[in-house]
């Protein structure tokens, strides 16, 4: 199923790209429709069922679409995934859909876990040199925890780079033993 997904993570981002539509938008309409459904078991089956009318399931979208204000080309790629019978796999085409746009558009994602919280000075200092060393604009995801003593650990794909005391101290110890 990997490949649907990225055939199907493609073509959206080739629709949004091609049809100059603001990709960060598309990404959180696409992103709100997929927690929908992950979060509604009956919109789910109602989805997947194959007993229930195409047409009826491309209302309950076009209200939902009405109420939440979603796109047309986030609306069409949803129908299609319904009358695909492809929703089962919306949650990782949104994920691939995301990794697509991020790749397209000269972006790299990157988690920064610290031990306390940054400031936005901290932050966008941070974000300046993960850029010089990746030659990329930096997407970046924070979170805590107190037990790296201070510092910083920043992953960007498989690579880590580990800034924090915790990292710092296990490299001494690993040199003092041998």
């Amino acid at each position: 199923m990997a490949s649907a997904t990225n055939t199907y993570a493609r073509a959206f981002a080739d629709a949004v790209l091609d049809g100059r539509l603001d990709p960060g938008k598309t990404l959180q309409e696409a992103q709100a429709l997929a927690a929908l459904v992950a979060g509604n078991k009956q919109l789910h089956d109602v989805w997947e069922n194959p007993s229930i009318p195409a047409e009826q399931k491309r209302a309950v979208l076009d209200s939902i679409v009405t109420r939440e204000g979603i796109s047309r080309t986030a609306r069409n790629f949803m129908a299609m995934l319904i009358d695909h019978r492809r929703i089962n796999l919306l949650e990782p085409i949104v994920k691939q859909f995301e990794q697509e746009l991020n790749q397209r558009l000269g972006f790299v994602e990157a988690d920064v876990t610290s031990a306390h919280d940054l400031a936005e000075s901290e932050r966008r200092a941070l974000e300046t040199q993960v850029q010089k060393l990746t030659g990329k604009k930096v997407k970046a995801r924070y979170s805590r925890d107190a037990s790296l003593l201070g510092g910083a650990v920043i992953r960007v794909g498989s690579t880590i780079f580990d800034g924090s005391v915790q990292g710092q101290l296990e490299r001494i110890r690993q040199a003092i033993s041998n």
